[in-house]
């Protein structure tokens, strides 16, 4: 599925009645190439600009992964710090021999249930607001910076419990490609299967 047809996909309103589809699994997975990663960020910033207006009235939640681990972490306490995001930076900055912890940290955290709230509660801040606007869409990005902390179908299967399917999609912008049943992010790196996601296609 090319770009211009991901938005045409957006604008239907079959697609954005968050009912009409599997009301078990509403992951989708738009594949591209991962050298394409700075031109598809951009598209989803046009993206969010274009389906709000008139015409469709769609308010979409745009998240980067990588950046909502981040101001996660940035307001989780540790220790006597109010930042363990500012923590573990000064540690491994300090000492790089703790780097490895510092990873085994940040992993740990990444499949955290208290992370898994945080996405919960952004997600349930935005579509609850009462306004002319629909919002049936989170736009889900940042996969690749989120490696190896996190992988795409570990995350599909932890917000398994939080999921409310018949209230959103998730489209995911995944920078990689399907060989078979299992995807390789980058092209490069195995990440088995993709939890429940629907692979964009030409239809």
């Amino acid at each position: 599925m090319t770009v211009k047809e991901l938005y045409e996909k957006l604008s239907s309103p079959g697609f954005q009645d968050a009912e009409n589809g599997d009301l078990f699994y509403n992951f989708y997975l738009f594949q591209y190439p991962a050298e394409n990663e700075y031109g598809i960020r951009k598209e989803i910033q046009e993206f969010k600009a274009n389906l709000i207006r008139p015409l469709n009235y769609v308010d979409v939640l745009v998240l980067n992964l990588f950046e909502e681990f981040c101001a996660f972490l940035d307001q989780k306490k540790f220790l006597n710090n109010p930042s363990m995001l500012g923590y573990l930076l000064k540690k491994e900055e300090n000492d790089p021999a703790q780097a490895s912890n510092v990873q085994d940290t940040l992993t740990r955290n990444a499949h955290h249930e208290d992370f898994l709230k945080y996405i919960d509660h952004r997600i349930q801040h935005h579509i609850s607001q009462k306004d002319q606007y629909k919002r049936p869409y989170v736009f889900l990005h940042g996969i690749g910076s989120m490696f190896p902390y996190l992988r795409v179908n570990e995350f599909l299967a932890l917000y398994e419990d939080y999921n409310q399917t018949d209230k959103y999609k998730i489209i995911v912008f995944y920078p990689g490609k399907r060989e078979g049943n299992s995807f390789r992010l980058f092209g490069l790196l195995p990440d088995n299967h993709t939890y429940r996601a629907t692979l964009l296609i030409n239809e």
